[in-house]
């Protein structure tokens, strides 16, 4: 079901923003028990995301009450589902320049709780290490904008190698993040995180565990978190799932991460 401007449709224009150079942002919001989760959290990294791209702020109570719609007509009695909040500029005007625009348009989509995540916070995954490394972009650094083809790489890169998924490096070899969550571990009781001011995408669940806990944030290569005796990632869906394998590489499915999970997990 799609909600555009909270009118049911199927169709975008072909001079919308985010179609022509996906110029917009977006965030995926578990629903549980048809509330959205960290909403607040979620509605302010679009906010800071709209003024860093310097798009035209929407009405968040508007936008509320159109995610209350979605979840509404998906299946109001799910325990667990998904919001897609997607905002582009507008449509309108010709190449690069913002003048001329309609303002900007927000859709609004639910979807079914994938339950492969289940299992995979029960019993972990194994990744790999993907072979598609990030560009250096602090301007967008931490941003969850519609620019996602390095993603989309990445992710056909875990799908060649059969992976559950991937840590991420940067072209300098840097950790930086999977495919679509943010990647954490533990040396002797101390919880590790990258810095996402060069590239990345900050969390909403990283967020609260940087909240939460002590986490050491800074440049780490690969060899850093092979050292680890846990690694887990987090993402709003998923929350926190243990990662049981790197490569060859094997790790405990420890005390910190299932604490986490007591604390975090749907």
């Amino acid at each position: 079901m799609f909600f555009v401007n909270g009118k049911p449709q199927e169709h975008t224009q072909v001079t919308d923003r985010s179609f022509q150079y996906g110029d917009g942002c977006f965030t995926t919001v578990l629903v549980k028990n048809g509330l959205p989760m960290y909403w607040e959290a979620h509605r302010n990294r679009l906010q800071t995301t709209c003024q860093r791209l310097a798009i035209e702020l929407p009405d968040w109570q508007q936008i509320e009450q159109w995610v209350t719609q979605a979840i509404d007509q998906h299946s109001p009695l799910s325990t667990l589902s998904g919001i897609k909040i997607h905002i582009s500029r507008g449509h309108g005007g010709r190449g690069y320049s913002c003048q001329g625009l309609v303002g900007s348009q927000v859709t609004v989509s639910s979807f079914d709780y994938p339950n492969h995540y289940n299992d995979w916070q029960q019993y972990g995954i194994e990744v790999g290490v993907s072979q598609v490394k990030l560009g250096i972009n602090p301007l967008l650094a931490g941003l969850k904008h519609n620019n996602r083809l390095e993603q989309i790489l990445v992710k056909q890169d875990i799908e060649h190698q059969q992976n559950q998924d991937a840590i991420v490096l940067d072209c300098q070899n840097t950790v930086v993040e999977m495919c679509a969550a943010n990647l954490f571990w533990v040396i002797n009781g101390q919880i590790y995180t990258p810095d996402l001011t060069l590239n990345g995408v900050e969390g909403v669940m990283r967020a609260q565990v940087l909240g939460m806990q002590s986490v050491v944030v800074g440049h780490y290569k690969l060899k850093d978190v092979l050292q680890a005796d846990e690694v887990f990632m987090t993402n709003a869906l998923h929350a926190i799932v243990p990662i049981k394998k790197i490569q060859n590489t094997t790790f405990t499915i420890g005390a910190i991460t299932r604490a986490l999970q007591e604390k975090l997990n749907p």
